[in-house]
């Protein structure tokens, strides 16, 4: 991709994610959270009919442990494909939550193939010696046509990301970013004055970005995002609240309040028009 495709697509659509699930909040916490394959295509269905275009998948042991198993993603992914068909575009994680080496990340990305997956990018290339295989491994991806988003969770993150981006570690001068605010380990909800921290820590008109917010500010965080030509992720990975306070009864209902709040000219993109407009190679 490259900047000038960036900011046309971003001119007319705003891309909506969904992370229905993540690594660690479990079904005793949140009753309606999807840890099943049958559950994540069903909640699939749902997030397709609220206005969700990229389903960023988790998959769970048979204890709802976070796992990586290529076999698990494959039921998974199976089985929304069965619900949705190609109308979602389906990102796999390779999240590490302290399990996973990055060659065990790398190489589960290498098993599946998959049409887009999530890498954060101080888990794959924590410093300048891993940058020559973390680069061989960023151009496989675009090789294969495999749809990378770069994972950053802080100020320090954005800047590093950008200095990386120049120097032409992405293969793709304009590689997608997603901007994390707060965190889940210590409870840290995320803040619009972080967004602002993290947008004026590098040009971001010169790439993709989107970003998720933990806690309860999600709402008022993802409305700030589209104000500034960004795209969202939203779902109960992140937060389990609806703008009110109160307890949501699923991811699409998130979802729904996002899309009822948007004004302006930006469409909701399909999964469609992210293939035809923002990948195409």
């Amino acid at each position: 991709m490259n900047a000038n495709v960036h900011s046309d697509f971003a001119r007319d659509y705003v891309a909506i994610m969904s992370a229905p699930n993540g690594a660690r909040r479990m079904r005793s916490d949140v009753p309606s959270l999807p840890v099943t394959a049958g559950q994540m295509a069903e909640t699939a269905a749902e997030l397709l009919e609220a206005g969700v275009s990229i389903l960023h998948l988790h998959v769970r042991d048979a204890d709802e442990q976070h796992t990586l198993d290529p076999d698990a993603y494959r039921q998974s992914m199976a089985g929304v494909r069965d619900v949705v068909g190609d109308k979602l575009l389906i990102q796999v994680t390779t999240e590490a939550v302290g399990i996973y080496n990055r060659h065990q990340q790398m190489e589960v990305v290498r098993k599946l193939r998959p049409e887009a997956v999530s890498l954060a990018l101080r888990e794959l290339c924590p410093d300048e010696g891993a940058e020559a295989e973390a680069a061989e491994f960023f151009a496989w991806l675009v090789s294969e046509n495999i749809w990378p988003q770069y994972i950053l969770y802080s100020e320090a993150d954005v800047a590093r990301f950008d200095r990386l981006r120049q120097k032409g570690l992405f293969a793709d001068d304009a590689p997608f970013a997603m901007l994390v605010l707060g965190a889940y380990a210590d409870g840290r909800a995320g803040t619009i004055e972080e967004l602002d921290g993290q947008l004026a820590a590098a040009d971001t008109s010169s790439f993709p970005w989107a970003m998720c917010c933990f806690g309860p500010n999600e709402h008022v965080a993802a409305l700030a995002a589209v104000e500034a030509m960004g795209h969202v992720r939203l779902g109960f990975e992140n937060n389990v609240v609806m703008a009110d306070g109160q307890p949501a009864p699923g991811n699409a209902a998130l979802v729904s309040q996002f899309v009822n709040a948007l004004s302006g000219p930006r469409a909701v993109a399909s999964a469609d028009d992210i293939r035809e407009r923002w990948l195409a190679r």
